[in-house]
C-alpha cells in the first residue's frame, strides 16, 4: 500500500512569468469523487510557456461556466482558476493510488495517462484543462475529480495504458496526440446548421441566391448587409451597416466583394469554428488583407471562397480533414524542433505513395539531429526527405502541403505564398489569438489553398497514438531529448522558451535534486544510466536505473 506524505514537491505558476518550486505543497485529500494520481513522469510542452506568460489571461485559466455547478467546483481541491496559483503539466503518466467512495469508472492500481482537454467544461473563451485551471502533473501527487474526467457522453479522460512502456514513452503520447489531431479534425463543408449567417455585399457586387445552401444546412438566423433577403431568395434580417450589428459574431460569413479592408474587418466578426466564404464575382482583391492567424489555430476559423459568383463553390473545395494525401509534396517549416520531429516522423511512416518532404530549420545541429532520427526510418519506408537550412537556402514554391511549426505570423504568410493549387497550409504552431498576418487571400481563393489550425487533442487521437505504438509504427521516445527532476525545471522550461532543446523534456517529479540532463550528455553525468540506452534512445532499463538512484543526488 502506498504511503502518501502530507506534503510534496511541486512546480507552481503564481503569476505572469512567476515560477516557484515548492518543496512543501500540501497533498490534497481525496473526496467522494476524487482520484489520487501518483505521477511517474510528465513532459514539458510549449503550451506550458504560454500559460506562464499569460497566466490569468489565458483562456483555459479562467472560470468554468458550465458543466459543473459552483458548489461542485468548490469541492475540487485542484480547481485553481483566475489569479490562483496553479500547477502546470498536462503530459503525464500516473498510477491511481486512491479513489473516493463515489468513483465508479476507475480503480486503484491502474496506470493511466491524462487527456487534458476537457471540452465538456467550457470557459468563457475556451474550455477547462488539466494543468491550467485544474492543477496538473508537475507535482508528485494530484487529485482529479471523476466529474471532470468522465464526460456526459461517457468519454473518459483518463486512458488506461500498459505496464511495459517506459513512463517517458507514455508521457510523450499526449504531444504526439496533438500531432494526430492536427490531421484528423473533420472540417465543416457547408453552412452551420442552426447557426447565424451574415451575408455582406459591396454596392456594385453581383449578388446571387443562397437559397440552395440555406435549404441544405438550415442556419437558424440570417442577417444581410448591403443586400436584402429578397435578393438572396431567403428570409433575412436586414441591417443598414456593419456598425449596426454591434459586436455580434457569426458562424458563417458570405461576402460578395473584393475589398481588402472589408475582408479584414469581417474577419473580426468570425465566431469560433466559423467559415468566411469570399465570393469575388470576377474581381480581384487589391491591397493588404490581414487575417487573425492566431484564431485559425485556437478558434478553428476557416477561409474559403470562389473567383466566380456562386457561394456554394466556395464551400465545395474544403477538404474533409487536413490529412496528408498521396502524392503530396510537403514542406515542414521548423521540422527540427520537438514537435516538428513528430510531424516529420508521422509523414514518413504514413505509408502513402509518392510523397516527399522538405524539412527545414535555421540550426544546422538541430537538422543533423533530426536527420539522425529520420534517415533510417525513411530508408525503410522509401520516403525522400531533404533537410534544408533556411538561413542558407530558401524553400521552393508549389508545395501541396505546408506545415508551420514556428509561431511567427510572417511564416504563415510565406507558407501561403509557396503553396500550390489545392494545397493545405497547417498552422500547427500556436500564435496568440489577435495576431494579424498579411495573407494573400486572393491567392488562397484562386489556388484553393485551405488554411487549417488545431489546438489540443481528444481521446480518439490519444488512442490512435497508443495503437501506433503497439503496432510498432514508431516509438514516441525518439522525440525525447532531456530528462530532469524538480531541480532542473527552470532550466528545462527556459530551454523550451528559447528553443534550445532538440526534443521533448521529461520531468520525474519524485527526483527532487536531478538537474536538466540531455540524453547525449548522460555518459558524462550519469554513466550508469547512459549504459542502458540503445542507440542513444531511452529504454526501460535506463529509466529503472535512473529511478534506482542515478538521480544526480
Amino acid at each position: 500500500m502506498n504511503v502518501v506524505p502530507s506534503t510534496q514537491y511541486a512546480v507552481q505558476f503564481t503569476g505572469v512569468d512567476e515560477i516557484i518550486i515548492n518543496p512543501a505543497k500540501p497533498v490534497a485529500s481525496v473526496g467522494p469523487h476524487g482520484i489520487m494520481l501518483q505521477i511517474e513522469a510528465c513532459g514539458i510542452c510549449f503550451s506550458d510557456t504560454k500559460l506562464l506568460h499569460a497566466f490569468d489571461s489565458h483562456p483555459r485559466k479562467s472560470e468554468v461556466v458550465a458543466g459543473l455547478t459552483e458548489e461542485e467546483l468548490a469541492e475540487i481541491p485542484g480547481y485553481q482558476p483566475g489569479s490562483l496559483p496553479t500547477v502546470p503539466g498536462h503530459e503525464p503518466v500516473a498510477r491511481i493510488i486512491e479513489v473516493g467512495e463515489k468513483v465508479t469508472h476507475f480503480r486503484v492500481g491502474e496506470r493511466v495517462l491524462v487527456q487534458a482537454d476537457w471540452k465538456h467544461l467550457p470557459t468563457a473563451k475556451s474550455n477547462a484543462a488539466f494543468g491550467y485551471n485544474f492543477e496538473g502533473a508537475l507535482q508528485e501527487f494530484v487529485v482529479v475529480d471523476e466529474r471532470c474526467i468522465v464526460a456526459p457522453n461517457g468519454d473518459e479522460f483518463l486512458i488506461r495504458v500498459a505496464e511495459e512502456p517506459t513512463a517517458a514513452a507514455i508521457g510523450l503520447i499526449e504531444p504526439w496526440a496533438t500531432v494526430e489531431g492536427a490531421y484528423a479534425w473533420r472540417e465543416r463543408r457547408t453552412l452551420k446548421a442552426g447557426g447565424h449567417l451574415l451575408v455582406v455585399a459591396d454596392a456594385d457586387a453581383a449578388v446571387s441566391s443562397i437559397a440552395a445552401l440555406v435549404s441544405e444546412a438550415a442556419p437558424g438566423e440570417i442577417t444581410a448587409v448591403g443586400t436584402t433577403g429578397d435578393a438572396l431568395s431567403v428570409a433575412a434580417t436586414t441591417a443598414a451597416s456593419l456598425a449596426e450589428l454591434g459586436e455580434q459574431r457569426f458562424d458563417d460569413i458570405i461576402y460578395f466583394g473584393a475589398d481588402a479592408g472589408v475582408i479584414t474587418d469581417l474577419g473580426a466578426r468570425l465566431a469560433a469554428r466559423s467559415i468566411f466564404n469570399i465570393v469575388l464575382g470576377g474581381k480581384r482583391i487589391e491591397g493588404v488583407t490581414k487575417v487573425d492567424v492566431g484564431r485559425v489555430h485556437y478558434d478553428f476559423i476557416r477561409y474559403c471562397g470562389t473567383t466566380g459568383s456562386d457561394p456554394a463553390a466556395g464551400y465545395a473545395w474544403i477538404p474533409e480533414t487536413g490529412e496528408v494525401r498521396a502524392g503530396d509534396k510537403l514542406a515542414i517549416m521548423g521540422a527540427a524542433g520537438p514537435m516538428g520531429l513528430m510531424h516529420t516522423m508521422r509523414a514518413v511512416v504514413l505509408g502513402l505513395p509518392d510523397i516527399s518532404i522538405d524539412a527545414t530549420d535555421l540550426s544546422a545541429s538541430r537538422l543533423e539531429h533530426l536527420a539522425s532520427v529520420i534517415v533510417p526510418v525513411a530508408a525503410e519506408t522509401g520516403v525522400p526527405v531533404t533537410y534544408l537550412n533556411t538561413s542558407e537556402q530558401q524553400l521552393d514554391a508549389d508545395y501541396s502541403y505546408v506545415v508551420v511549426m514556428v509561431p511567427a505570423p510572417a511564416l504563415i504568410a510565406e507558407a501561403v505564398t509557396i503553396a500550390g493549387e489545392g494545397a493545405i497550409v497547417n498552422a500547427f504552431a500556436g500564435i496568440p489569438a489577435g495576431t494579424l498576418a498579411e495573407i494573400d487571400v486572393q491567392g488562397v481563393i484562386e489556388r484553393q489553398i485551405f488554411m487549417i489550425g488545431t489546438s489540443g487533442s481528444d481521446v480518439s487521437d490519444m488512442r490512435t497514438v497508443v495503437n501506433k505504438i503497439e503496432r510498432g509504427d514508431y516509438d514516441t521516445t525518439i522525440s525525447l531529448d532531456s530528462i530532469t527532476g524538480m531541480a532542473g525545471f527552470n532550466d528545462a522550461i527556459n530551454a523550451v522558451i528559447n528553443r534550445t532543446s532538440g526534443g521533448k523534456i521529461m520531468v520525474y517529479p519524485q527526483l527532487h535534486d536531478l538537474p536538466l540532463i540531455a540524453l547525449k550528455d548522460l555518459a558524462d553525468q550519469l554513466p550508469e544510466v547512459a549504459a542502458k540506452l540503445e542507440g542513444g534512445l531511452w529504454t526501460r532499463a535506463a529509466e529503472e536505473e535512473l529511478l534506482r538512484g542515478g538521480n544526480g543526488n
